[in-house]
């Protein structure tokens, strides 16, 4: 069902190529502003829909989504311009990768769908990942404003929030597994 949420959703989505132009074409400051934007949409998608009670199997599939999808380029395309680790848009990567491939196993292990339900640390990885690419685009705007150490710390708050909840993520689904007796 396409209602208020799930077309904000659709609209972040939409701005990912047009951040992803402007950052690679040198406008930084516009790629900032239409990256804010996006994270706006997804506060204001979420809310929404726990306000209105308008929550939905098709927002459950897309918020995540639109998630990954501009935290994914984000990091490719920062890391192509040697502003974030490549250490760091590695393990971004192979997260996301384990656990999209996870929920496709035990989909096609059990047959049955699988509630989407992210964990709290599973949203401070979001958050922290958001903040770091947030912190380089403040970077490139405005030089001096995100000093180094501040960047490095929250690469690394970034890198342990996205292991410990890729791990935890994995025991999830063992367990799940485990609970409908599928054999390992």
């Amino acid at each position: 069902m396409l209602n208020l949420p799930n077309f904000l959703t659709i609209v972040r989505i939409l701005t990912i190529p047009a951040f992803l132009i402007l950052l690679t074409n040198g406008r930084p400051g516009i790629a900032l502003a239409v990256f804010v934007a996006g994270g706006l949409t997804d506060a204001l998608d979420g809310a929404i829909a726990r306000l209105t009670d308008s929550r939905t199997e098709l927002g459950a599939v897309l918020d995540p989504l639109a998630d990954k999808l501009l935290l994914l380029s984000s990091f490719c395309v920062l890391a192509l311009l040697g502003a974030v680790p490549s250490w760091l848009t590695v393990l971004v990567i192979i997260r996301d990768v384990i656990l999209v491939t996870g929920y496709f196993v035990l989909f096609v292990v059990t047959s049955e769908r699988i509630a989407v339900r992210p964990s709290m640390i599973g949203k401070a990885t979001t958050f922290f990942q958001l903040a770091s690419v947030t912190i380089v685009l403040v970077g490139f705007v405005w030089p001096g404003a995100a000093p180094g150490r501040v960047r490095l710390t929250l690469f690394v708050l970034a890198a342990t929030a996205t292991t410990v909840s890729g791990l935890q993520y994995m025991v999830r689904g063992l367990f799940w597994l485990q609970q409908r007796g599928v054999q390992q």
